[in-house]
C-alpha cells in the first residue's frame, strides 16, 4: 500500500474538474494506492522538463501528474486536460 499526498496545486486543480471526473478520480486513486503501475491507470514516466514525474489517466482526456517521495509515498501534483497538463 502506498501513501498518497495531495499537493496544493493538485487540490486547486481538482476544484476545476467536473463532478463525474472527480468520482472517477476516487476509483483510480484506489488502484494507485495499491499499485501505481496498475494496467487501468496507464501510468507513464515523463521526460524532458518533467523527468522524474509520472502521469496516469482519468478518463480519455485527463491526466494526473505525480511523483514518488520515497519508496511508498506518492505526491499528486496536478490534474488537467491532456493538452494542458504537460506544459
Amino acid at each position: 500500500m502506498h501513501t498518497i499526498l495531495f499537493g496544493d496545486g493538485f487540490l486547486n486543480s481538482v476544484k476545476k474538474i467536473e463532478k463525474s471526473l472527480a468520482i472517477r478520480l476516487n476509483s483510480q486513486l484506489i488502484f494507485l494506492q495499491q499499485d501505481p503501475f496498475h494496467a487501468k491507470l496507464h501510468t507513464k514516466s515523463l521526460h524532458g522538463k518533467l523527468a522524474g514525474f509520472y502521469s496516469f489517466r482519468i478518463g480519455k482526456d485527463y491526466r494526473i501528474i505525480f511523483k514518488f517521495l520515497g519508496n511508498k509515498t506518492i505526491m499528486l501534483v496536478i490534474i488537467a486536460h491532456r493538452r494542458e497538463v504537460y506544459r
